[in-house]
Order: C-alpha cells, then structure tokens, then sequence
C-alpha cells in the first residue's frame, strides 16, 4: 500500500471530495483507498463565507471506499493546514455529533502582530496614562 496523503478528487462524475488517500496497486490495476471521504463547498452568506462540510456517502456506516482509479478524473494533493484542519475536525466530532454539517470555529484566536496585537494590556494602560496626565490641564480653582 501507497502512503496516506491529504487529496482533493474530481471524479468522472462531476463530484469534488477531500480525503485521506493511498494508492494501492493491486496486481497492476491501481486502487484508490479513500478514507473518510467528504464533500466540502463554500458557501457565501451576508454574514460572510464559510465551509459547509458532509459525508460524500451520507447513509454508510464505513469509513473507508475502495474506487478504481479510471473513475477519478483528477487528484491534487493538499497542503492547505486550514483544509486539512476543518476535515481532521470534522472526523473527530462525527461520532459525538452526527448533526455536524458546519464546521464552526472554536472562536479562540491566538492575536499576533498581523492583527494588530503590539502589546499587552498592561502596557497600554500605562502608555495611555502618561499619555493622558502629559495632554490634562491642571483645574484651576
């Protein structure tokens, strides 16, 4: 058996799946192992876009397709860890919640320079203190 790498699939029948694949070459006719094969799309809303995710086949109980590989009309190995990250996240939670069909970011983000994140609240509130006795009149009585 091949090695397992992350791959976006276009099949002959128009269908577009990421999964975790290998490639078997079983006694010269090559096999695609799919496991946990799902169909992700982008879907745009006035609230913004994100990725709807589901099973490609939504009433199997397995987890793993065999699929000959003159049914697969294209494959591209994915490197995108955002990708990769909704799918592992997705697997993981399926067996807790068999609803899931968004995936929904924890909300935890981590600030960095990128977004603005310069310093610690500490040190703002002392760089506005000054700021603010060195600009302050003193009141007359």
């Amino acid at each position: 058996m091949g090695e397992e790498f992350y791959s976006i699939i276009k099949l002959i029948s128009g269908e577009e799946i990421f999964s975790l694949i290998s490639i078997d070459d079983n006694n010269g006719e090559p096999i695609a192992i799919l496991q946990n094969p799902l169909v992700m799309k982008i879907v745009q809303s006035p609230k913004g876009g994100f990725i709807k995710v589901r099973r490609w086949i939504e009433l199997s109980t397995e987890d793993i397709f065999m699929m000959r590989m003159d049914r697969i009309l294209t494959m591209s190995e994915c490197t995108d860890d955002k990708l990769i990250q909704i799918y592992n996240n997705y697997v993981e939670t399926e067996d807790d919640d068999p609803e899931i069909g968004i995936f929904k970011p924890t909300g935890k983000v981590r600030p960095d320079s990128k977004m603005g994140y310069i310093a610690s609240v500490e040190d703002a509130r002392k760089k506005f203190e000054v700021l603010f006795k060195i600009n302050q009149e003193p009141k007359e009585s």
